[in-house]
């Protein structure tokens, strides 16, 4: 008899520690989800851009063109970002975090090429790879477009295409327009009268506006 009982507590009690256990799992399950939901509405949250007439007009195409490549080429990322190796730590690297806040998808030197991998062969990937081309235009790449440097080569297979935002930072179109004139003729983004956090949300607005 008291075998029998001791055999019906020890039951009990299992039966008890696998419910404690399960709802454990169950509230942690909950937590986790609860916080990967509010990651990604903070992440894909992102304040009102105010745009001029003539970045409305350039825009406009661009965005057509970003959806049409989503819709055919959903394999691609959202962005290639064009820029100076002097930059990779400094203005590209804040562009490229800013981005990816507001759950623009940004293929970045920086993260996608490996150790001992071809820099040329990579980047010819990462343009083919890529739906819209962002060129951040710094007085170091206004540098390495004279010298005729890596950049220079991206740059070129960019403007092939019709799906180039050029972005000024810390120069002006004028200065570009001696270095690059077909790229200046593109008109593009400014910091000139407002912040890169400011141009990231453009950007993110043309290419990912379903985000928004």
């Amino acid at each position: 008899m008291r075998s029998a009982q001791r055999k019906a507590e020890s039951q009990t009690k299992n039966e008890i520690r696998k419910a404690q256990r399960q709802t454990e799992r169950d509230l942690t399950a909950a937590v986790n989800k609860w916080e990967r939901d509010t990651n990604r509405k903070l992440r894909t949250a992102r304040p009102k851009a105010t745009y001029t007439v003539s970045e409305e007009r350039y825009l406009a195409p661009v965005q057509e063109e970003a959806e049409r490549q989503a819709q055919s080429h959903p394999e691609r990322r959202d962005v290639f970002l064009c820029h100076a190796w002097d930059d990779r730590e400094g203005a590209a690297q804040e562009l490229h975090d800013l981005l990816e806040s507001f759950a623009v998808e940004v293929w970045f030197s920086e993260k996608d090429i490996p150790l001992g991998t071809s820099l040329i062969r990579a980047i010819d990937k990462g343009l083919k790879m890529s739906r819209i081309g962002i060129v951040l235009v710094t007085p170091a790449m206004l540098r390495s477009l004279a010298a005729e440097g890596v950049a220079d080569k991206e740059l070129s297979a960019l403007l092939a295409t019709d799906r180039v935002i050029p972005v000024t930072h810390g120069t002006t179109f004028d200065d570009l327009r001696d270095e690059s004139p077909l790229l200046a003729s593109r008109s593009g983004l400014s910091t000139q009268d407002s912040s890169l956090e400011a141009v990231a949300v453009k950007i993110a607005d043309t290419v990912r506006p379903e985000a928004a």
